[in-house]
């Protein structure tokens, strides 16, 4: 499998390290035609006007393209471009996940926090691991993180804190509020993963 990782902006090298960790072969993505390199996508967190901006018009379309037809999972910005509807303010975005967020929702850089939730039971089989069982509470970094406030039909929830939904799937399209990558545990990119081997299959 070869992974593609967005390099415009944000902690790009984390979660190639993470993903490299898990026997994958990571690509820093820069120009667009290196999307059909690639069998996944990861767009890591940043800000996600600046994306637009970087991306520009032809990159943006190449994007929407790959997110159509391939694996492709965004971290916090990343998770806002995926979205079908943005607010706060309101912001084109790929609508692969058929979510409403809200950026910034839970405050400014200074209300950055790290807070515990769970993987939901259904999705646990195929990450069970020795050093993370699929039982154990998932350690979420949320930094100027967004909120999914709608959740439309056909979107499955993978993880939540509390009530809310942080981890979200709808076909290729998956999508978490916080960055996995600052933390410990590999499960959340290892159902990535998963669902790229299984794009392969199919």
């Amino acid at each position: 499998m070869v992974i593609g990782v967005l390099a415009l902006q944000g902690d790009f090298d984390a979660h190639r390290r993470r993903l490299e960790e898990l026997g994958a072969a990571v690509v820093l993505v820069k120009k667009p035609e290196q999307f059909d390199e690639i069998d996944g996508l990861v767009i890591p967190g940043g800000e996600s006007g600046t994306f637009l901006k970087l991306l520009g018009e032809s990159g943006f379309e190449k994007l929407k393209d790959f997110v159509k037809a391939k694996p492709t999972f965004g971290t916090c910005a990343g998770a806002i471009l995926l979205a079908s509807e943005v607010e706060n303010p309101e912001q084109a975005g790929l609508g692969a996940l058929d979510i409403r967020i809200r950026r910034n929702a839970y405050g400014r850089q200074i209300d950055s926090s790290i807070r515990e939730g769970k993987f939901l039971a259904d999705f646990n089989h195929h990450l069970k691991d020795d050093k993370s069982p699929a039982e154990a509470p998932l350690e979420m970094v949320f930094i100027r993180a967004p909120k999914i406030v709608r959740l439309g039909e056909g979107v499955e929830v993978l993880a939540t804190e509390g009530a809310d939904p942080v981890v979200v799937r709808q076909g290729n399209a998956m999508a978490a509020t916080f960055h996995p990558e600052l933390s410990d545990d590999p499960r959340v990119h290892q159902a990535f993963l998963h669902l790229v081997a299984n794009g392969k299959q199919s």
